[in-house]
């Protein structure tokens, strides 16, 4: 499992752990999962998808994936 955090200027929008997440990067969709190699990405307007139930509509941010941990600042 990943830990993940989705941060937003007012507060947390989601906290804890996740098979996978799907990110709408700058370069293209992409999807990590547990262990994944350490990244830092770009966010662009679209869908942040945490296990393929929780969807959050996101405008842009910023997505770090290190040690097993996903941090991802985000404007709604």
């Amino acid at each position: 499992m990943l830990d993940v955090i989705v941060i937003t200027p007012t507060g947390i929008l989601f906290e804890g752990r996740a098979q996978s997440v799907i990110f709408p990067g700058e370069q293209g969709v992409f999807e990590t999962l547990s262990y994944h190699k350490p990244l830092v990405s770009r966010l662009i307007s679209g869908n942040l998808i945490i296990d393929n139930q929780r969807i959050f509509s996101i405008r842009r941010g910023i997505a770090s994936i290190n040690s097993n941990k996903a941090t991802v600042i985000v404007e709604e």
